[in-house]
Protein backbone atom coordinates (compact mmCIF):
# COMPACT_ATOMS: atom_id res chain seq x y z
CA UNK A 1 0.00 0.00 0.00
CA UNK A 2 1.58 3.36 -0.74
CA UNK A 3 1.43 6.13 1.77
CA UNK A 4 2.77 8.78 -0.07
CA UNK A 5 -0.24 11.20 -1.65
CA UNK A 6 2.69 13.05 -3.66
CA UNK A 7 4.91 10.67 -5.21
CA UNK A 8 4.58 6.95 -5.96
CA UNK A 9 7.70 5.68 -4.92
CA UNK A 10 7.71 1.37 -4.41
CA UNK A 11 10.93 0.87 -2.73
CA UNK A 12 14.26 1.28 -3.87
CA UNK A 13 15.52 0.72 -7.22
CA UNK A 14 18.85 0.36 -6.17
CA UNK A 15 21.98 1.68 -3.92
CA UNK A 16 25.11 2.61 -5.35
CA UNK A 17 28.44 2.34 -3.06
CA UNK A 18 31.95 2.18 -3.70
CA UNK A 19 34.16 -0.90 -3.61
CA UNK A 20 37.96 -0.76 -3.70
CA UNK A 21 38.20 -4.53 -5.50
CA UNK A 22 35.36 -5.07 -7.90
CA UNK A 23 36.31 -8.97 -7.95
CA UNK A 24 36.55 -9.10 -4.13
CA UNK A 25 32.88 -7.46 -4.25
CA UNK A 26 31.54 -10.21 -6.65
CA UNK A 27 33.59 -12.96 -4.45
CA UNK A 28 31.83 -11.31 -1.35
CA UNK A 29 28.23 -10.42 -2.45
CA UNK A 30 27.60 -13.34 -5.03
CA UNK A 31 29.95 -16.06 -3.26
CA UNK A 32 29.38 -15.67 0.41
CA UNK A 33 25.75 -13.61 0.39
CA UNK A 34 24.41 -15.64 -2.52
CA UNK A 35 23.45 -12.29 -4.41
CA UNK A 36 22.82 -12.84 -8.47
CA UNK A 37 25.09 -10.53 -10.30
CA UNK A 38 22.65 -9.04 -12.87
CA UNK A 39 24.35 -6.37 -14.59
CA UNK A 40 27.83 -5.47 -15.69
CA UNK A 41 29.06 -1.94 -17.00
CA UNK A 42 32.44 -1.04 -18.19
CA UNK A 43 32.35 2.38 -18.10
CA UNK A 44 33.72 4.33 -20.39
CA UNK A 45 37.45 6.09 -20.95
CA UNK A 46 38.65 3.34 -18.40
CA UNK A 47 36.84 5.48 -15.89
CA UNK A 48 35.93 1.97 -14.19
CA UNK A 49 33.36 -0.58 -13.61
CA UNK A 50 29.59 -0.87 -12.33
CA UNK A 51 27.92 -3.75 -11.01
CA UNK A 52 24.44 -4.67 -9.70
CA UNK A 53 23.46 -7.54 -7.88
CA UNK A 54 19.99 -8.59 -6.89
CA UNK A 55 18.49 -8.63 -2.99
CA UNK A 56 14.90 -9.19 -3.74
CA UNK A 57 11.67 -7.45 -4.28
CA UNK A 58 13.30 -5.78 -7.79
CA UNK A 59 15.61 -4.37 -5.44
CA UNK A 60 19.74 -4.06 -6.47
CA UNK A 61 22.79 -3.39 -4.40
CA UNK A 62 25.35 -1.39 -7.25
CA UNK A 63 28.97 -0.88 -6.95
CA UNK A 64 30.65 1.16 -8.77
CA UNK A 65 34.84 0.83 -8.83
CA UNK A 66 37.25 3.72 -9.59
CA UNK A 67 41.11 3.18 -10.11
CA UNK A 68 41.62 6.53 -9.00
CA UNK A 69 39.43 6.89 -5.93
CA UNK A 70 40.59 7.83 -2.87
CA UNK A 71 40.93 5.47 0.27
CA UNK A 72 38.36 5.08 2.69
CA UNK A 73 38.20 6.69 6.11
CA UNK A 74 36.56 4.72 8.69
CA UNK A 75 34.30 7.47 10.84
CA UNK A 76 33.97 9.71 8.17
CA UNK A 77 32.94 7.52 4.68
CA UNK A 78 31.64 4.51 6.53
CA UNK A 79 30.95 3.30 10.26
CA UNK A 80 34.33 2.34 11.85
CA UNK A 81 32.97 -0.31 13.94
CA UNK A 82 29.89 -2.45 14.00
CA UNK A 83 26.66 -1.94 16.49
CA UNK A 84 27.88 -2.95 20.06
CA UNK A 85 31.76 -2.44 18.88
CA UNK A 86 32.07 1.10 19.15
CA UNK A 87 30.76 4.28 17.80
CA UNK A 88 29.03 3.65 14.74
CA UNK A 89 29.43 7.14 13.87
CA UNK A 90 29.42 8.36 9.95
CA UNK A 91 30.00 11.85 8.60
CA UNK A 92 27.48 14.28 7.29
CA UNK A 93 26.01 13.10 4.11
CA UNK A 94 27.50 9.44 4.44
CA UNK A 95 26.49 6.37 4.18
CA UNK A 96 26.11 4.52 7.68
CA UNK A 97 24.68 0.82 6.51
CA UNK A 98 22.93 -1.28 4.46
CA UNK A 99 20.61 -2.86 6.10
CA UNK A 100 18.82 -6.69 4.18
CA UNK A 101 15.32 -7.72 4.97
CA UNK A 102 15.66 -11.16 6.22
CA UNK A 103 12.87 -14.16 7.20
CA UNK A 104 12.39 -13.60 11.09
CA UNK A 105 13.01 -17.63 11.44
CA UNK A 106 16.30 -17.67 9.64
CA UNK A 107 18.38 -14.97 11.76
CA UNK A 108 20.07 -17.49 13.84
CA UNK A 109 21.02 -19.72 10.75
CA UNK A 110 21.99 -16.22 8.45
CA UNK A 111 24.16 -15.87 11.45
CA UNK A 112 26.18 -19.72 11.78
CA UNK A 113 26.38 -19.22 7.99
CA UNK A 114 28.42 -16.06 7.97
CA UNK A 115 30.57 -17.69 10.62
CA UNK A 116 31.18 -21.01 8.51
CA UNK A 117 32.37 -18.76 5.79
CA UNK A 118 35.05 -16.70 7.89
CA UNK A 119 33.08 -13.26 8.56
CA UNK A 120 33.27 -11.71 11.67
CA UNK A 121 29.49 -10.80 12.56
CA UNK A 122 27.83 -9.86 15.65
CA UNK A 123 25.28 -11.30 18.29
CA UNK A 124 21.92 -10.95 17.07
CA UNK A 125 20.61 -8.01 18.61
CA UNK A 126 16.96 -7.62 19.53
CA UNK A 127 16.02 -3.44 18.65
CA UNK A 128 13.09 -2.10 21.34
CA UNK A 129 12.25 0.62 23.13
CA UNK A 130 14.10 -0.10 26.65
CA UNK A 131 16.69 2.29 27.99
CA UNK A 132 19.46 1.13 26.24
CA UNK A 133 17.52 0.55 23.27
CA UNK A 134 18.48 -3.30 22.86
CA UNK A 135 17.26 -6.91 25.22
CA UNK A 136 19.07 -9.82 25.32
CA UNK A 137 15.15 -11.53 24.98
CA UNK A 138 12.71 -10.52 22.44
CA UNK A 139 10.07 -8.04 24.15
CA UNK A 140 6.26 -6.40 23.57
CA UNK A 141 8.52 -2.99 22.44
CA UNK A 142 10.95 -5.31 19.96
CA UNK A 143 10.44 -3.78 16.81
CA UNK A 144 13.08 -5.42 14.79
CA UNK A 145 15.95 -8.41 15.23
CA UNK A 146 19.21 -8.22 13.43
CA UNK A 147 22.84 -8.48 13.17
CA UNK A 148 25.66 -7.09 12.01
CA UNK A 149 28.92 -7.67 9.49
CA UNK A 150 31.25 -5.58 7.43
CA UNK A 151 31.94 -6.46 3.38
CA UNK A 152 35.51 -6.41 2.09
CA UNK A 153 35.81 -2.44 1.70
CA UNK A 154 34.21 -2.43 5.57
CA UNK A 155 30.85 -1.40 4.67
CA UNK A 156 28.69 -2.33 7.86
CA UNK A 157 25.77 -4.54 6.71
CA UNK A 158 22.87 -5.58 8.53
CA UNK A 159 20.26 -8.71 8.27
CA UNK A 160 17.41 -6.92 9.70
CA UNK A 161 13.89 -9.03 10.66
CA UNK A 162 10.82 -6.77 11.52
CA UNK A 163 8.95 -8.53 14.68
CA UNK A 164 5.69 -6.75 14.64
CA UNK A 165 4.19 -3.38 12.56
CA UNK A 166 4.83 -0.27 13.69
CA UNK A 167 2.35 2.33 14.06
CA UNK A 168 1.51 5.49 15.03
CA UNK A 169 2.67 4.83 18.71
CA UNK A 170 6.50 4.37 17.24
CA UNK A 171 6.63 8.36 16.16
CA UNK A 172 6.96 9.98 19.27
CA UNK A 173 10.23 11.78 19.06
CA UNK A 174 10.55 15.75 18.32
CA UNK A 175 13.30 16.10 15.56
CA UNK A 176 16.65 17.81 16.62
CA UNK A 177 17.61 20.76 15.09
CA UNK A 178 21.43 21.47 14.42
CA UNK A 179 21.25 25.30 14.64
Amino acid sequence: MNTNEKYEIRGINHLALVCRDMKKTVDFYSGVLGMKLTKTIELPNGMGQHFFFDIGKGDMLAFFWFPEAPESQPGVTHSENVVGGGSITSAHASMNHVAFDVPADKIDEYRKNLIAAGVEVTAVVNHDDSENQASLEVTDTTFVRSLYFKDPDGILLEFASWTRELDEHDVNIVAESAA
